[in-house]
C-alpha cells in the first residue's frame, strides 16, 4: 500500500511522516483492500485555537472511496483523530452489512425548497456561480463538484456512504435508475428518497 503525506500551508517533519506511514501500513484490514493511501495535513490560523491543524485520510481501493477528516491544534493529534474516526467508519459499514440483511425501503419523502437567498440591494455586479445568478458578494458560496456514477444497489450505497464518513450518499439506482439518496435516521436506521424523472416530466 502506498502512502502519500502532503502538508498544505505546512512542512510535515519527516519523523512525523514516518510515523503516519507506520500506523497506517499496521492496519491488517487494509493491506489487501487498499492501493494508496493519500494524507494531507492543512493548517490554517485562522481557525479556532484547538482546531487550526486539520487532517484527511482517504484510501483509493477497487472499492469505494473512504474518507475521514479531524481537527485539532496538533498535527500528529490531527491525523490520530481522523484514523480513528476512519477505523469508526469502517466498523460501522462491517456492523451494518452483518445486521441489516434485509432492507426494509421506506416511504419516499418530499423535501420542502430552500428558501431563497435575498438579492443585495446596493451592489449592482451580477455573477454567475455554477448556473445560479448572485448579485453583489453575497453570503452564497457555492462548491460545485461533478462525480462519475455507476449505478449501485441500495446495499452498496449505504456501505459507501458509511465508508465516507456522511449522513446522506447521494446514488443512482441500479434497479430503477432513479437518481436516490440514502441517509442516516437515528442509529443504524436509514431512509432512501427517490426521484421519478418521468412522472416529473408527464406533470410538468
Amino acid at each position: 500500500m502506498d502512502v502519500i503525506v502532503t502538508g498544505r500551508h505546512c512542512q510535515i517533519p519527516e519523523d512525523l511522516r514516518e510515523r503516519i506511514t507506520d500506523r497506517l501500513q499496521s492496519i491488517e484490514r487494509l493491506k489487501d483492500r487498499v492501493i494508496r493511501t493519500e494524507v494531507q495535513i492543512t493548517v490554517d490560523k485562522s481557525r479556532r485555537p484547538d482546531q487550526t491543524t486539520q487532517a484527511e485520510i482517504t484510501l483509493y481501493s477497487k472499492g469505494p472511496v473512504v474518507r475521514s477528516v479531524a481537527m485539532a491544534d496538533d498535527k500528529a493529534v490531527a491525523f490520530d483523530h481522523a484514523l480513528d474516526k476512519m477505523k469508526s467508519q469502517l466498523r460501522k459499514a462491517s456492523d451494518r452489512r452483518k445486521t441489516h440483511r434485509g432492507l426494509r425501503i421506506s416511504h419516499v419523502l418530499d423535501l420542502p425548497a430552500p428558501p431563497a437567498e435575498p438579492a443585495a440591494v446596493d451592489a449592482p455586479e451580477v455573477r454567475k456561480i455554477a448556473g445560479l445568478e448572485v448579485v453583489g458578494d453575497g453570503p452564497l458560496v457555492v462548491r460545485e463538484k461533478l462525480f462519475k456514477a455507476t449505478p449501485l444497489t441500495l446495499a452498496q450505497a449505504l456501505d459507501e456512504m458509511e465508508l465516507v464518513g456522511h449522513d446522506f450518499f447521494l446514488y443512482v439506482d441500479a434497479d430503477t435508475s432513479q437518481p436516490s439518496v440514502v441517509y442516516r435516521r437515528r442509529a443504524y436506521d436509514y431512509g432512501v428518497i427517490h426521484l421519478d424523472l418521468e412522472r416529473a416530466a408527464e406533470t410538468g
